[in-house]
């Protein structure tokens, strides 16, 4: 069933679904009706049906996925004494720790207003252990998770009587839960639970959703394959004011802190009550916090919410914002979901948003309701995230999408499922392949790799089967596969979970000068990647939760720090934190450069450098590859323009700098960005090129991703590093132990001599074929690059210049840059800039 409704409100029909009257009375006292859409799900649900409703921000989507919850719980009435202990009714997942916390605050209000006999918990990792066992033996009517929580419950050997009661499943922000291995874990969770309980509906809530069917089938067990949730869709909404910040200043060519428009983002947190500020990366989210304080001569109130720092610091400032006792926040991913606190009245964007999607995900913060329009401003870092910004405020008022696709469940992931399940109970290996193909992620999973995968639980594989600590699961006389020791259960509890960070210390306070010795120290106040840390010597600076630091030492897991003066530091640099430009708003800011009806809506100073370009050299159609070969100083360079995203064009370059070094064309090194690829060395590409000894038909053909990638990737370090999170996430190495936890150096030797015994001994050893999966979808975008050169097969523009083009001084600046912070560093990249720009022009 398909529902589509732009109503605002109506009375329930007669033979539609009966709010019970405490309800309509709740309702009723503050002037408020129930939406069609709530009416509407609340219909399904009690007619038995999964439901996927699909609702733009503000709409009412958590109260209409509670409601059936609700009015079930309602009916229910309270235990009777005597009556036995009742399992959970309804599981809450969300994406974020945070959100549950919101969820919990805002569903209170009409719990208790309502007068609803219903208890209501959160668990999630910042859970105390006591209160997550009390839970256990007295489970809450409501319980609001995460997914590894799930997982954890479920390979419990008491789950089948915590479930018992369970009737609905309420999944939050479906769209970002399900495109990543946290929803493959997720998707086998549900399996899980409706195997336990056959009975079991799912309801999932999303605002931006590309694909509606995949998401369809994700919510209902696949079998028959193909079956589909109910769908709901809200029509209408206001349409958001987005604009993109025109600075007084100049736009800088290349870099990502938008330090420039400082002061004119701060009038604008002056002119409103609370402004959000969203970033990519939790290092621009210190600097920008940072930069906001030196100029914050009001001394309003500014805090700064990243998933680095401490939990408690966290709590504190989402307290302050559900109070309104805050003025601005900066924050990055961990705000951007669906919660609604404060009276948010404005979202400002640093830096290009990535996708259509994921700005009008954050931009929905702003006046969180679907009759008021939210109030945006986008600023722009560099002046190709200009035309990034233009081509996502002209999809947001189209309502394209540009959610990633959904692909098949990962084979790691799999593999700690198996194991959770034998920590619950003893399993036969048919009935576990048969429930793990109706989660969607895995309804075409094949038996002869369910089985290698068991085996792989219980051996480690040919190649580690005669260690005895990778047996962990056994099989019983009967054939049921059962944990091979209690203490393998325990191992498992500890490592459950998808999420693979880069090895993070503790910073903790110590006087200065104390140095790692100065005894245990005072508050923590986060975490930083170890990889950065031991880059300091003591007496360092770093800026970390919005303060410069002094580096005083590391020890064990912690790292100790001294409050420094002055503000000139290093900054911690974030592994994985940048998102990849969507596929959608590529070939968007592609067809803005093709097309100069389009640059009247840029700035002047962006216009008039695409118009310096097409003087100079030329612009891509937009189905072409532009390529431009020029010399300058004792090197040749060659700069391609596919805007395919920074991941996409890192593999290209590797790739194409082999076959010119084959060619003869000595390459020296690469640097990718979002948009561009540039490639120097020592022989005239453009030369070898026209000449036939390198022609780009050649150099860019496809089979580029046959030979060329296997041998590169049998030679580079990235395999080794994918391999490690693989083994990590399924159970063959295990980073925590009880009371201690492997360092990052301890965990990447112990992936490295695994890694090495399999490549020489066991090839298609089933860790191996994750491993590579996982390196062509995720870190080498292999699918887009693919599409890429099918894309401009035929279609390369080469334009051999002797100088640098407009449009290739951002990616030129990126070349050996320095990563110096501060005013200095911008004036001495505005200068390089100007002197490129000038020699582009022909003017030096």
């Amino acid at each position: 069933m398909s529902v589509v409704t732009d109503q605002p409100a109506f009375s329930p029909d007669p033979a539609g679904p009966r709010l019970p009257e405490p309800f309509l009375r709740w309702f009723a006292e503050r002037g408020w009706a129930p939406r069609a859409h709530q009416l509407d799900l609340l219909a399904l649900a009690q007619g038995g049906a999964s439901v996927l409703l699909i609702a733009p921000t503000g709409a009412g989507k958590t109260l209409a996925g509670f409601l059936p919850s609700l009015v079930d719980l309602a009916l229910r009435g309270k235990r009777r004494p005597g009556e036995a202990q009742r399992g959970v009714h309804t599981l809450y997942i969300s994406p974020l720790k945070a959100l549950a916390v919101d969820i919990e605050r805002n569903l209170t209000k009409p719990v208790e207003g309502i007068g609803l006999p219903v208890t209501m918990e959160t668990r999630t990792g910042d859970t105390p252990a006591h209160k997550r066992q009390r839970q256990k033996l007295s489970p809450p009517d409501i319980l609001l998770t995460t997914p590894e929580q799930l997982a954890l419950l479920i390979a419990s050997k008491d789950a089948a009587r915590f479930f018992s009661g369970l009737r609905y499943v309420v999944l939050d922000e479906l769209h970002s839960l399900v495109t990543s291995k946290r929803g493959h874990l997720l998707s086998l969770g549900l399996a899980r639970l409706r195997a336990l309980v056959p009975g079991l509906q799912s309801i999932g809530l999303s605002a931006t959703v590309a694909e509606p069917d995949a998401l369809r089938r994700w919510l209902v067990p696949q079998n028959p394959p193909g079956a589909m949730a109910d769908l709901i869709t809200v029509a209408g909404g206001a349409k958001p004011q987005i604009s993109i910040l025109e600075s007084r200043e100049r736009v800088p060519w290349a870099g990502h802190s938008a330090r420039h428009a400082m002061p004119e983002v701060y009038e604008e947190i002056r002119k409103h009550k609370t402004t959000l500020l969203f970033v990519n990366t939790r290092s621009q989210a210190e600097l920008l916090f940072q930069e906001l304080w030196r100029i914050n001569e009001d001394n309003l109130p500014i805090a700064l919410h990243h998933g680095s720092l401490d939990v408690a610091q966290r709590r504190r400032v989402e307290k302050a914002m559900e109070s309104n006792a805050l003025r601005a926040i900066v924050a990055t991913s961990t705000l951007d979901l669906g919660i609604d606190w404060g009276d948010v009245d404005l979202v400002v964007h640093v830096g290009a948003p990535k996708g259509a999607s994921r700005l009008a995900q954050r931009i929905g913060r702003s006046n969180h309701r679907m009759d008021e329009p939210s109030k945006a401003i986008l600023v722009p870092a560099n002046r190709f995230e200009v035309m990034e910004c233009r081509a996502a405020i002209e999809a947001n008022y189209l309502g394209a999408q540009d959610t990633p696709p959904l692909l098949d469940g990962a084979l790691d992931v799999l593999a700690q499922h198996v194991l959770g399940c034998a920590c619950a109970e003893p399993f036969a290996a048919d009935a576990l392949y048969d429930e793990v193909r109706t989660a969607a992620p895995y309804a075409l999973l094949d038996r002869e790799i369910f089985d290698r995968i068991v085996q792989f639980v219980a051996t480690g594989g040919y190649a580690l089967k005669t260690y005895e600590r990778y047996a962990r699961i056994r099989q019983t006389k009967e054939g049921l596969w059962r944990v091979s020791h209690p203490r393998v259960a325990q191992q498992y509890r500890l490592n459950v979970g998808t999420i693979i960070e880069a090895p993070m210390l503790n910073v903790r306070y110590v006087r200065s000068g104390r140095g790692s010795a100065g005894g245990r120290g005072g508050a923590v106040l986060g975490k930083v990647e170890e990889y950065f840390l031991e880059t300091l010597a003591p007496g360092d600076t770093f800026m970390f939760s919005g303060r410069v630091l002094r580096f005083e030492g590391i020890r064990e897991s912690e790292a100790f720090v001294s409050n420094a003066a002055g503000t000139d530091a290093m900054v911690p640099s974030y592994a994985g934190g940048k998102f990849p430009l969507s596929t959608y708003l590529a070939e968007q800011v592609r067809a803005m450069l093709a097309d100069p009806a389009r640059w009247q809506a840029l700035p002047d100073q962006v216009s008039d450098w695409l118009r310096l370009q097409r003087d100079v050299s030329a612009l891509p159609k937009r189905d072409q590859l532009l390529v431009e070969t020029f010399p300058r100083g004792q090197r040749f360079y060659m700069v391609a323009y596919p805007f395919e995203g920074r991941l996409a064009h890192q593999t290209l370059g590797m790739l194409l700098t082999r076959r010119l070094e084959r060619a003869g064309a000595r390459p020296l090194g690469f640097v990718a960005s979002d948009y561009a690829l540039a490639i120097w060395g020592l022989s005239d590409m453009g030369a070898m090129a026209t000449s036939g000894a390198a022609p780009l038909a050649a150099l860019f053909d496809e089979d580029m991703l046959g030979d060329d990638l296997d041998a590169w990737l049998a030679e580079s370090w990235l395999l080794k590093r994918t391999f490690r999170n693989c083994a990590v996430i399924a159970g063959l190495i295990e980073k925590r132990y009880p009371g201690q936890e492997k360092t990052g150096r301890q965990v990447t030797v112990s992936a490295d001599l695994i890694y090495d015994v399999l490549r020489s001994h066991e090839p298609d050893h089933i860790l191996m074929q994750a491993t590579r999966a996982d390196a062509a979808t995720g870190l080498l975008d292999v699918a887009r690059l693919s599409d890429m050169l099918s894309r401009i097969k035929g279609r390369i523009r080469h334009k051999a210049l002797d100088r640098i083009s407009p449009l290739a001084v951002p990616i030129m600046l990126e070349i050996g840059k320095e990563s110096v912070n501060g005013e200095t560093s911008d004036m001495l990249l505005a200068e390089v800039a100007d002197e490129l720009i000038e020699e582009a022009a022909g003017q030096r």
